[in-house]
């Protein structure tokens, strides 16, 4: 029998003890925070800021909402949500410190303080109570949770009676080749651009395998709707490299 300290999980293509894994993410995302948001615009050419506009089309923000982003970093998604619509506030919620100390340095932070907070938190235990929030979110953040399916239980239980929870993360493209070619940049690029621009190859290496350990679109809707969300629907972004997930708390 499997005792809860022998699970395994993967870090990329690693299998490490899933009691571990939480703090190589932390260390990951503490290595680049500096550079984290110039990585973005390079790794993507800057189509990254056009998927995070899409998510806040779909979202259609309404006045007076309250959003809990979770592995919110530096703060694109809040921002994004705040400029929106009158009366919102956010909260952005991370486990890495230095991800929210970079986002504090923000212009837009500033600007937005009396509606923003940062709070450090894990996506598998919230640091809220139930039914807290009109708007869950979480970008290019939870492919790096050790369970999914628990993160997908906390947004359930944080988020009011007809809530949203709204997903944004790398996926699978449906077409072979464009596949390829989108691997042989990830794994031949990504980890030099890391190196020059981060100083640090090895986090980057990471992030693009644990893109493709990531469940593929239908998979993944299945774990949203498993966790209670009902209406879940999927939009793909530029050919299926990201892709858009959506459930309501009915």
């Amino acid at each position: 029998m499997t005792s809860e300290d022998d699970k395994t999980t993967h870090f990329g293509f690693q299998d490490v003890p899933e009691a571990e894994k939480a703090g190589m993410v932390q260390g990951v995302f503490s290595r680049v925070a500096s550079k984290y948001d110039v990585m973005n615009d390079l790794m993507s050419g800057g189509v990254h800021r056009l998927w995070k506009d899409a998510m806040m089309d779909w979202l259609a923000p309404r006045p007076g909402q309250r959003l809990l982003d979770v592995a919110g970093g530096t703060g694109d998604v809040a921002f994004r949500f705040l400029k929106r619509a009158a009366g919102t506030t956010a909260v952005v919620c991370d486990l890495t410190e230095p991800m929210l100390i970079e986002g504090r340095k923000r212009a837009e932070a500033e600007q937005q303080s009396d509606r923003l907070d940062w709070v450090i938190g894990d996506a598998m235990a919230l640091p809220f109570p139930d039914a807290s929030f009109d708007v869950y979110t979480i970008s290019f953040g939870i492919r790096n949770v050790t369970r999914i399916a628990d993160a997908l239980t906390e947004a359930y239980r944080v988020l009011r009676r007809g809530g949203r929870l709204m997903v944004l993360e790398f996926s699978h493209i449906p077409n072979d080749l464009l596949q390829k070619a989108y691997d042989l940049y990830s794994f031949n690029v990504i980890p030099v651009m890391g190196q020059v621009v981060a100083g640090d190859r090895d986090s980057y290496q990471y992030l693009v395998e644990s893109i493709r350990k990531f469940p593929d679109q239908e998979t993944f809707a299945g774990m949203i709707r498993a966790a209670g969300f009902g209406q879940v629907k999927y939009r793909n972004l530029t050919m299926g490299v990201a892709a858009l997930h959506s459930g309501w708390k009915l």
